[in-house]
């Protein structure tokens, strides 16, 4: 084993590097199986002058092994590095029975494993200076931008005096956006004494203390805080004479101020990391939180700080997002909670091929029904599903599985709660937000923030930092960004392109230069950060970097399939389908800038809306959905579920470079969300919206449908989990390749490729094709490696692995396509097509095999 491991490697034209790396992996794989063998080698009473008991020895033997095999997988690492650093891929992993695991999302989706006393630590980027160009890099993709190069220049020069000025008054960016650290509540010094300290922004207010129950709820002389020359609050509070701290942990707490004309209001401290709602109160306290224990890496106890086990995981290729909701997770008609959705929930994400999750609600919001956009607390995780340490340890789990954990963030407005959320805090309208008609945002009811005031500045930046740094976010998706950028926030406007919409006197540059900002701030600090911006205006230059001068995300979502699938399943039969308008909306997007695609999201799963498999089948779900010969046929049901899994594959295949689902739309939930609610008004209209009671019963997810062995729900999950998989397999979402060979609204056929596949599809109800023509780009023989038509899917095996045909790619050229081939597309089918050296029809029949899908191995370009 340690010659193994001083092994010396030559990198250069004439080496075996794809032997160096099997035979690295496949002596990690001997040393996790030959645990009992290598113990008894080392013969650890060689060392042992006096062994006195066995205990002693098996402890002196695990010592040994945990060092041993610690020494191999460094080894194997550096090995690994060295082919990286010379630029040679490393070949996929090997599938070697009776060694390696039996699960296949062992295989996919392998868990991550640490040394015993590891503790993951952030490894911090530097922020980087704003370049010296003036802000029209971003034109080189986009040669029409240089019409609006003024705004550009302008824009980027808001973004160089705010850099100055953060830089000259706040120490920089970094200092500036750890301000979490000083505002709010925690621990410092003051003169020489340990204590707590709490600073509040309230410039409006004349006077303000500490109230809680600590003091039971009445201020005295030392509560009371001082105002600094900058409308800032400070208040010290030091530690009793045994070094107990003034305020215990899970201490209640609010401040007590006098606004500007007379009025006592007590308010929630703005940067308060944790508040709840007991449950004889109808208000929201804050929660000073601080465990006075540190429990051990990945422990979990009610009161001890969580101490991260686990590394972020690295940025995937592609993104393949579940978005989900913690609260709404559960299969009972109830709150779910963090430790329940990591025990029930994330296995499922992991076994369906996932990579990503996105998290919902994460910020505290008092009205539960706001689906956590009515924000209250920006800096508190949710109490309805648990403390903050079982976040984390949600968290964690997540990044042991391999999973990165994206925060759906909330910026773009506020609760007008002001009893619970920071609206009128100082009980001036214009604090964070914008005074008058301009800080209220008609149709959400909501606060719309002032993103050009230093102090929301330092707010909300400092609550992104806050979130990576305590909760080891992986990133966010920026909620309701269309509605930041512009002074209309998107509503009764239509976007048509021209770009004067974009860069006129509608667009809110403090806004896009406040995400600008933030969008240096995280991927600077943290290089593998992932951003995604909800904008539905599609603003050009919104995924090109900030360096450039572009608005700087990473992705945005593609909300125009979504819509345009609901528009397609409201207004028309598939028998008038358009093919060329599917494939348009699908590929409309920008050059140079990514997107995430979707068919369905949370937004079309609301109360209002109705889920593309509730567009399909409707109530027939409720009692055609039963197994053949197990309950009545529906030609609806039949339909509904071939159509469900072709919009899908389509959506991924053509729609973005990465790709979004909703927990439990993979499976075709047949029912809404519903909210708990009571009867309220709409903002906008003044119409009443009546409520369902208070009820729960369509805020969850019935997991069980999707586990039923005798329900079609199986086969949707089935057919979700091979698509993710293809996609691991294959990487086709972020090839380069991509093209459109045929659009037939006749025919109502789509045949496209994406990298190495090609894709056809049959959307006509009744008319299937032998000896279809089909182009494609390379030559060679090719097989089914995915069809939607499998029996595991609810298909009837007309195209199928089974039959293991193989296509011969001939120089005939079809469609504009150098080369083509013969196929049979039944209707209402998709069949993908591989080269066939990566097909093995028998691939679901082994160990690693996912049900359906004919990949041999883990195919040519596995990636997480």
């Amino acid at each position: 084993m340690h010659q193994f491991a001083r092994k010396h490697i030559s990198i250069g034209p004439h080496s075996n590097t794809s032997l160096i790396a099997r035979e690295a992996r496949s002596f990690g794989a001997v040393v996790g199986s030959n645990r009992s063998t290598l113990c008894t080698a080392a013969l650890p009473y060689a060392f042992r002058a006096d062994p006195t008991s066995a205990l002693e020895v098996l402890q002196e033997e695990n010592t040994l092994l945990k060092t041993t095999v610690s020494e191999a997988k460094s080894a194997i690492a550096g090995l690994e590095a060295q082919l990286k650093a010379a630029g040679i891929p490393l070949p996929p992993p090997e599938i070697v029975p009776g060694i390696m695991p039996t699960q296949p999302e062992d295989f996919w989706s392998p868990e991550l494993e640490v040394p015993y006393d590891y503790v993951h630590r952030d490894q911090y980027g530097s922020i980087s200076p704003v370049p010296g160009h003036d802000g029209t890099e971003c034109f080189t993709w986009d040669p029409a931008l240089w019409n609006f190069a003024e705004h550009f220049r302008y824009r980027w020069r808001r973004l160089q005096e705010i850099r100055e000025a953060i830089d000259d008054n706040e120490g920089g960016l970094d200092n500036f956006t750890k301000s979490y650290t000083r505002f709010g509540l925690n621990r410092g010094e003051h003169l020489g004494r340990r204590g707590i300290w709490y600073r509040e922004w309230a410039p409006g207010a004349k006077a303000l203390a500490l109230v809680g129950d600590f003091n039971n709820w009445q201020p005295r002389d030392h509560h009371w805080a001082f105002k600094n020359t900058y409308g800032v609050w400070e208040l010290f509070l030091p530690d009793g004479p045994d070094g107990s701290p003034a305020l215990p942990h899970r201490a209640k707490v609010k401040c007590r101020l006098e606004t500007g004309d007379g009025r006592w209001v007590e308010r929630i401290p703005a940067w308060i990391t944790w508040a709840t709602q007991a449950w004889n109160e109808i208000q929201f306290n804050g929660v000073y939180w601080d465990p006075p224990e540190t429990g051990a890496p990945g422990e979990i106890a009610s009161d001890k700080k969580y101490v991260f086990r686990y590394p972020r995981p690295p940025r995937p290729r592609t993104l393949r997002i579940y978005e989900c909701h913690v609260g709404m997770s559960s299969q009972e008609p109830k709150v779910n909670s963090y430790l329940e959705f990591r025990r029930d929930v994330l296995p499922r994400v992991r076994a369906l091929g996932y990579n990503a999750i996105q998290i919902m609600a994460v910020q505290e919001h008092a009205y539960y029904g706001s689906f956590g956009y009515h924000v209250t607390n920006f800096f508190a995780p949710s109490s309805r599903c648990g403390t903050p340490e079982e976040l984390k340890a949600l968290i964690d789990e997540a990044h042991r599985m391999g999973l990165m954990v994206l925060m759906d963030i909330v910026h773009s407005h506020a609760s007008k709660n002001t009893n619970d959320g920071i609206n009128m805090f100082d009980g001036t309208d214009a604090m964070y937000f914008h005074g008058g008609p301009r800080g209220y945002h008609w149709m959400w009811d909501s606060r719309c923030f002032d993103y050009g005031n230093w102090e929301t500045l330092r707010f909300l930046l400092s609550n992104c930092r806050y979130w990576m740094d305590e909760y080891k976010f992986d990133g966010f998706r920026f909620d309701g960004v269309t509605s930041m950028m512009y002074y209309h926030h998107g509503l009764s406007y239509t976007f048509t392109g021209n770009y004067e919409e974009y860069f006129g006197l509608n667009t809110d540059v403090d806004a896009v230069v406040y995400l600008m900002l933030v969008n240096n701030l995280l991927h600077d600090l943290f290089p593998n950060c992932v951003t995604v911006g909800e904008d539905v205006s599609g603003m050009p230059a919104f995924c090109r970097p900030w360096q450039e001068g572009g608005v700087g995300f990473d992705y945005r979502l593609q909300m125009a399939i979504a819509d345009k699938w609901i528009e397609m399943l409201r207004s028309h039969d598939d028998c008038s389908w358009d093919m060329g308008t599917i494939t348009h909306t699908l590929t409309n997007r920008r050059y140079a800038e990514a997107c995430v695609s979707y068919a369905e999201s949370h937004d079309q799963a609301l109360v209002g809306d109705k889920t593309i498999a509730f567009w399909l089948m409707d109530k027939e779900m409720y009692d055609f959905m039963s197994l053949p010969g197990l309950g009545p046929a529906s030609a609806i049901i039949d339909r509904g579920i071939a159509l469900h899994k072709m919009i899908r594959l389509v959506t991924i295949t053509l729609g973005g470079e990465s790709y979004l689902n909703f927990m439990g739309n993979e499976f075709g939930h047949p029912e809404w969300i519903d909210f708990p609610r009571d009867n309220s008004y709409d903002p906008s209209t003044g119409r009443l919206i009546p409520g369902n009671g208070g009820s729960f019963e369509k805020c969850r997810r019935r997991w069980d449908l999707a586990d039923s062995p005798t329900l079609k729900y199986r086969w949707l999950n089935a057919f979700d989990r091979a698509m993710m998989h293809l996609e691991k397999a294959f990487g086709f979402q972020c090839a380069p390749h991509q093209w459109i060979s045929r659009s037939d609204s006749a025919d109502k056929l789509i045949v496209c490729e994406r990298g190495d596949l090609v894709f056809v599809f049959n959307f006509h109800p009744t008319n299937s094709y032998t000896d279809y023509r089909v182009g494609c780009n390379a030559s060679g023989p090719y097989k089914v490696v995915l069809s939607s038509d499998e029996e595991i899917f609810g298909g009837y095996r007309n195209a199928t692995k089974e039959a293991n045909v193989t296509f011969v790619a001939t120089p005939t050229p079809h469609d504009s396509r150098p080369f083509s081939f013969m196929v049979y597309a039944p209707s209402r089918t998709v069949v993908v097509y591989a080269p066939a050296a990566w097909v093995d029809p028998e691939a679901d029949r082994k160990p690693h095999g996912i049900p359906g899908l004919a990949v041999r191995n883990l195919g040519p370009y596995y990636a997480r």
